[in-house]
Protein backbone atom coordinates (compact mmCIF):
# COMPACT_ATOMS: atom_id res chain seq x y z
CA UNK A 1 0.00 0.00 0.00
CA UNK A 2 2.97 2.23 0.68
CA UNK A 3 4.69 1.33 -2.26
CA UNK A 4 0.98 2.11 -4.10
CA UNK A 5 1.24 5.59 -2.37
CA UNK A 6 4.73 6.58 -3.44
CA UNK A 7 4.36 5.88 -6.75
CA UNK A 8 1.34 7.58 -7.45
CA UNK A 9 3.03 10.40 -5.98
CA UNK A 10 6.02 10.44 -7.84
CA UNK A 11 4.04 9.58 -11.22
CA UNK A 12 1.82 12.93 -10.49
CA UNK A 13 4.86 15.19 -9.27
CA UNK A 14 6.47 14.04 -13.16
CA UNK A 15 3.11 15.23 -14.85
CA UNK A 16 3.28 18.43 -12.97
CA UNK A 17 6.97 18.78 -13.75
CA UNK A 18 6.57 17.64 -17.24
CA UNK A 19 4.15 20.55 -18.21
CA UNK A 20 6.83 23.22 -17.41
CA UNK A 21 11.09 22.59 -18.01
CA UNK A 22 11.79 25.49 -16.28
CA UNK A 23 10.69 23.69 -13.00
CA UNK A 24 12.74 20.58 -14.27
CA UNK A 25 15.58 22.78 -14.34
CA UNK A 26 14.58 24.34 -10.72
CA UNK A 27 15.18 20.63 -9.11
CA UNK A 28 18.33 19.80 -10.80
CA UNK A 29 19.66 22.54 -9.96
CA UNK A 30 18.29 22.36 -6.36
CA UNK A 31 19.87 19.06 -6.12
CA UNK A 32 23.07 20.66 -8.36
CA UNK A 33 23.57 22.95 -5.07
CA UNK A 34 23.42 20.45 -2.68
CA UNK A 35 26.50 19.07 -4.07
CA UNK A 36 28.29 21.96 -1.59
CA UNK A 37 28.36 19.82 0.70
CA UNK A 38 31.15 18.30 -0.94
CA UNK A 39 34.03 20.98 -0.48
CA UNK A 40 31.99 21.86 3.02
CA UNK A 41 32.45 18.68 4.31
CA UNK A 42 36.35 18.48 3.35
CA UNK A 43 36.75 21.30 4.65
CA UNK A 44 34.81 22.13 8.12
CA UNK A 45 34.11 18.30 8.42
CA UNK A 46 37.41 16.45 7.74
CA UNK A 47 39.50 19.70 8.94
CA UNK A 48 41.44 19.60 4.89
CA UNK A 49 42.06 15.61 5.86
CA UNK A 50 43.26 14.18 2.55
CA UNK A 51 43.20 10.63 3.41
CA UNK A 52 40.10 10.69 5.40
CA UNK A 53 38.21 13.05 2.80
CA UNK A 54 39.46 10.40 -0.30
CA UNK A 55 38.25 7.56 1.68
CA UNK A 56 34.63 8.54 1.81
CA UNK A 57 34.87 10.49 -1.26
CA UNK A 58 35.94 7.35 -3.35
CA UNK A 59 32.68 5.35 -1.27
CA UNK A 60 30.77 7.79 -2.74
CA UNK A 61 32.39 7.06 -5.89
CA UNK A 62 32.30 3.80 -5.63
CA UNK A 63 28.23 2.72 -4.52
CA UNK A 64 27.66 5.73 -7.86
CA UNK A 65 29.53 3.24 -10.18
CA UNK A 66 27.81 0.44 -8.19
CA UNK A 67 24.37 2.57 -8.95
CA UNK A 68 25.17 3.05 -12.94
CA UNK A 69 25.62 0.00 -13.71
CA UNK A 70 22.61 -1.40 -11.72
CA UNK A 71 21.01 1.11 -13.88
CA UNK A 72 22.26 0.12 -16.83
CA UNK A 73 22.33 -4.02 -16.56
CA UNK A 74 18.88 -4.16 -14.05
CA UNK A 75 14.97 -3.61 -16.10
CA UNK A 76 13.81 -3.30 -12.17
CA UNK A 77 15.91 -1.36 -10.76
CA UNK A 78 15.78 0.75 -13.70
CA UNK A 79 12.40 1.08 -13.58
CA UNK A 80 12.34 2.60 -10.24
CA UNK A 81 15.72 5.05 -11.01
CA UNK A 82 13.51 6.48 -13.47
CA UNK A 83 10.64 6.68 -11.48
CA UNK A 84 12.51 8.87 -9.31
CA UNK A 85 14.73 10.59 -11.23
CA UNK A 86 14.23 10.27 -14.80
CA UNK A 87 13.02 13.59 -15.21
CA UNK A 88 16.39 15.00 -13.75
CA UNK A 89 18.88 13.30 -15.98
CA UNK A 90 19.47 15.06 -19.19
CA UNK A 91 18.78 12.71 -22.72
CA UNK A 92 22.76 12.43 -22.93
CA UNK A 93 22.44 10.78 -19.57
CA UNK A 94 19.98 8.32 -20.16
CA UNK A 95 21.74 5.90 -21.67
CA UNK A 96 25.65 7.31 -20.03
CA UNK A 97 27.11 8.14 -16.55
CA UNK A 98 25.02 11.19 -14.80
CA UNK A 99 26.28 14.07 -13.97
CA UNK A 100 26.81 12.82 -9.97
CA UNK A 101 29.49 10.39 -11.10
CA UNK A 102 31.59 13.11 -13.10
CA UNK A 103 31.26 15.55 -9.79
CA UNK A 104 32.23 12.68 -7.59
CA UNK A 105 35.31 12.07 -10.31
CA UNK A 106 36.40 15.85 -10.26
CA UNK A 107 36.16 16.08 -6.14
CA UNK A 108 38.27 12.97 -5.96
CA UNK A 109 40.73 14.63 -8.40
CA UNK A 110 40.45 18.12 -6.72
CA UNK A 111 41.20 16.35 -3.27
CA UNK A 112 44.22 14.33 -4.24
CA UNK A 113 46.13 16.92 -6.76
CA UNK A 114 45.05 20.61 -5.28
CA UNK A 115 46.12 22.65 -2.45
CA UNK A 116 43.23 22.24 -0.06
CA UNK A 117 42.02 25.69 -0.30
CA UNK A 118 42.14 25.49 -4.04
CA UNK A 119 40.83 22.09 -4.27
CA UNK A 120 37.73 23.36 -1.76
CA UNK A 121 37.79 26.47 -4.45
CA UNK A 122 37.57 24.16 -7.28
CA UNK A 123 34.59 21.94 -5.77
CA UNK A 124 32.58 24.84 -4.47
CA UNK A 125 32.59 27.26 -7.53
CA UNK A 126 31.64 24.47 -9.65
CA UNK A 127 28.01 23.94 -6.55
CA UNK A 128 27.68 28.01 -6.75
CA UNK A 129 28.64 29.43 -10.25
CA UNK A 130 27.28 26.81 -12.50
CA UNK A 131 24.04 26.97 -10.04
CA UNK A 132 23.70 30.66 -10.61
CA UNK A 133 24.77 30.72 -14.17
CA UNK A 134 21.73 28.34 -14.86
CA UNK A 135 19.22 29.87 -12.77
CA UNK A 136 19.87 33.83 -13.95
CA UNK A 137 20.30 32.41 -17.78
CA UNK A 138 16.81 30.62 -17.43
CA UNK A 139 15.08 33.85 -16.15
CA UNK A 140 17.04 36.70 -16.95
CA UNK A 141 19.16 35.63 -20.00
CA UNK A 142 18.78 37.59 -23.91
CA UNK A 143 22.03 37.14 -25.05
CA UNK A 144 23.59 34.25 -26.13
CA UNK A 145 27.06 33.54 -27.05
CA UNK A 146 27.19 33.08 -30.58
CA UNK A 147 27.17 28.78 -31.10
CA UNK A 148 26.17 27.85 -27.95
CA UNK A 149 22.91 27.93 -25.58
CA UNK A 150 24.75 29.97 -22.39
CA UNK A 151 23.77 33.67 -21.74
CA UNK A 152 25.58 36.33 -21.08
CA UNK A 153 24.05 37.52 -18.22
CA UNK A 154 24.19 33.88 -16.88
CA UNK A 155 28.18 33.83 -17.19
CA UNK A 156 27.90 37.31 -15.60
CA UNK A 157 26.00 36.11 -12.68
CA UNK A 158 28.63 32.90 -12.39
CA UNK A 159 31.62 35.49 -12.42
CA UNK A 160 30.27 37.73 -9.59
CA UNK A 161 29.29 34.76 -7.40
CA UNK A 162 32.18 33.13 -7.61
CA UNK A 163 34.67 35.54 -7.24
CA UNK A 164 33.11 36.75 -4.20
CA UNK A 165 32.70 33.71 -2.89
CA UNK A 166 36.40 33.15 -3.82
CA UNK A 167 37.76 36.29 -2.13
CA UNK A 168 36.48 34.97 1.75
CA UNK A 169 38.79 31.66 0.53
CA UNK A 170 41.59 33.48 -0.45
CA UNK A 171 41.36 36.93 1.52
CA UNK A 172 45.59 37.60 1.41
CA UNK A 173 45.62 36.64 -2.35
CA UNK A 174 42.27 38.07 -4.30
CA UNK A 175 44.15 37.49 -7.28
CA UNK A 176 43.61 33.57 -7.62
CA UNK A 177 40.13 34.76 -6.52
CA UNK A 178 39.43 36.71 -9.67
CA UNK A 179 41.54 34.07 -11.91
CA UNK A 180 39.51 31.44 -10.41
CA UNK A 181 36.55 33.00 -10.79
CA UNK A 182 37.53 34.22 -14.75
CA UNK A 183 38.29 30.37 -15.66
CA UNK A 184 35.07 29.38 -14.29
CA UNK A 185 33.11 31.48 -16.80
CA UNK A 186 35.45 30.43 -19.46
CA UNK A 187 34.89 26.87 -18.31
CA UNK A 188 31.71 26.94 -18.32
CA UNK A 189 31.53 28.54 -21.60
CA UNK A 190 33.58 26.59 -23.87
CA UNK A 191 31.92 24.03 -26.21
CA UNK A 192 34.13 21.16 -25.06
CA UNK A 193 32.44 17.77 -25.09
CA UNK A 194 32.99 17.13 -21.48
CA UNK A 195 30.63 17.08 -18.58
CA UNK A 196 30.70 20.57 -16.50
CA UNK A 197 30.95 18.56 -13.49
CA UNK A 198 34.43 17.66 -14.84
CA UNK A 199 35.42 20.28 -16.72
CA UNK A 200 35.08 23.42 -14.36
CA UNK A 201 36.83 22.55 -11.16
CA UNK A 202 39.72 21.24 -12.94
CA UNK A 203 40.12 24.04 -15.30
CA UNK A 204 39.41 26.33 -12.63
CA UNK A 205 41.61 24.54 -10.15
CA UNK A 206 44.68 24.20 -12.33
CA UNK A 207 44.18 27.72 -13.34
CA UNK A 208 44.26 28.74 -10.15
CA UNK A 209 47.56 26.22 -9.11
CA UNK A 210 49.45 27.97 -11.32
CA UNK A 211 48.53 31.66 -10.41
CA UNK A 212 49.06 30.29 -6.81
CA UNK A 213 52.92 29.44 -8.13
CA UNK A 214 53.40 32.89 -9.52
CA UNK A 215 51.54 35.24 -6.66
Amino acid sequence: MLNNFIRSFLLKTHKILLRNKKHTELARKFIHISSIVLPLSYRYLFNYNKRMTLIVFVSLGVLSVIIELLRQESKGFRKYFRLFFGLMLRQHEVNNLTGASYLLTSAIFSVAFFPPDIAFAAMAFLSIGDTAAALVGMNLGKRKFLNSNKTVEGTLACFVTTFIFGLFIFVEDPIIALFGAVSVCVAETINLKIDDNIKIPIISGIVMCIVWLFT
